[in-house]
C-alpha cells in the first residue's frame, strides 16, 4: 500500500496526561519525540498502525535506535513506557501504534480517495478515447485506400478507352463475364421466313441432296399456317425422319427427288388408275 503523507496530532497534544507523564520521565522528551517518529514510521508502512521493515522483518530496538538516531537504551525505555501506557503493542516481535485511527485524518483520506478515483476515471476515459481514435484512423485509412483504388481504377479504364479511340476501334464490354456471341441466321425459302446459321445451311447439304427442296417446304407451310418453331434447322431435321420412319409410296412428284407420303388426291388418282387398268384388262379377256 502507499505510503500516509500525514498523521493527526491535535494543538493540545502536550496537553494530553500521557504526554505529561512521559515527558517527566528521565530523558522524556526523547521519548516523546520517539513516540512522535514512530507515528510517521506507522504511516510509511501504511499497514494498520504496524511498525516494520518488510512484512517479513519487524523492527529490533537495536534497528529502532540506528533508524532513529538514538541510544538504543533510551529506545528500549522509550518501548517500555509507551507499552505501560497502552500506546505501543507488541505482536510476535512487531511493534504497532495502538488505536491508530485515531491518528488519521479521515476526512484527509477520504479526500485522497476521492482524487485517486478521479485520476482513475479519467485515466481510463483517457484510454477509451485514445483507442477509439486510432480505431476511426483504421477506418478511414481503410475507407480511403478503397476510393484512391477506385479512382485508380477509373483513370486505368478511361486511359483504355481513348487507346481504343486513337486505334479507330471501339472499346470492349468492361462487364466481368464476356458471353459468347450467338451465330448469325439468315433468311431462306420463297417467303424468306426460314431461319438457319452458316453451319446449319452447311449441315443440311451434306445430309440431303434435296435440301433446297426441304427448305421451300417449310417456308410454304410456315407462310401457310403461321405456326412459329423454336429452330427451323431442327424442324426440317424432325420432318426428315417422320418421312423415313412413314411408309413409303414410291412415287416422285414433278422435279421431286425424295420418297414422301402421297396426298389423298394421289391416292385418289392411284385408285383411278387400278381400276382403269383393271377394266382394260376385263375387257380384253371378254
Amino acid at each position: 500500500m502507499a505510503a500516509v503523507k500525514w498523521v493527526k496530532i491535535t494543538t493540545d497534544m502536550f496537553d494530553n496526561r500521557k504526554i505529561k507523564h512521559l515527558r517527566k520521565l528521565p530523558d522524556g522528551n526523547n521519548i516523546v519525540l520517539i513516540w512522535v517518529m514512530l507515528l510517521t514510521m506507522a504511516g510509511r508502512c501504511n499497514a494498520g498502525g504496524m511498525i516494520f521493515l518488510t512484512e517479513n522483518i519487524p523492527y529490533t530496538p537495536k534497528m529502532l535506535a540506528d533508524e532513529l538516531g538514538f541510544e538504543e537504551n533510551t529506545v528500549k525505555l522509550a518501548i517500555n513506557a509507551l507499552e505501560q501506557l497502552n500506546m505501543v503493542c507488541t505482536d510476535n516481535g512487531f511493534f504497532s501504534i495502538a488505536g491508530w485511527n485515531e491518528y488519521q485524518n479521515i476526512e484527509g483520506m477520504e479526500k485522497i480517495r476521492e482524487q485517486t478515483r478521479q485520476r482513475v476515471t479519467a485515466h481510463r476515459q483517457k484510454q477509451k478515447a485514445l483507442a477509439a481514435a486510432a480505431q476511426s484512423n483504421v477506418t478511414c485509412n481503410v475507407t480511403v485506400t478503397q476510393s484512391n483504388a477506385t479512382e485508380e481504377d477509373i483513370d486505368i479504364d478511361k486511359e483504355k478507352e481513348k487507346e481504343y479511340r486513337d486505334m479507330g476501334a471501339s472499346a470492349p464490354n468492361p462487364s466481368p463475364s464476356h458471353k459468347p456471341r450467338k451465330p448469325v441466321k439468315h433468311k431462306y425459302g420463297e417467303y424468306a421466313n426460314v431461319l438457319l446459321t452458316d453451319d446449319e445451311l452447311e449441315k443440311l447439304k451434306e445430309a440431303f441432296s434435296d435440301w433446297e427442296e426441304r427448305i421451300e417446304r417449310l417456308s410454304g407451310y410456315i407462310a401457310s399456317t403461321g405456326k412459329a418453331y423454336k429452330s427451323h434447322y431442327a424442324t426440317i431435321r424432325n420432318w426428315a425422319r417422320k418421312d423415313a420412319q412413314a411408309q413409303p409410296v414410291t412415287r416422285r412428284a414433278e422435279g421431286a427427288s425424295y420418297s414422301r407420303k402421297p396426298t389423298k388426291a394421289e391416292e385418289l388418282n392411284d385408285f383411278y388408275d387400278m381400276a382403269a387398268n383393271w377394266a382394260a384388262e376385263g375387257g380384253e379377256n371378254g
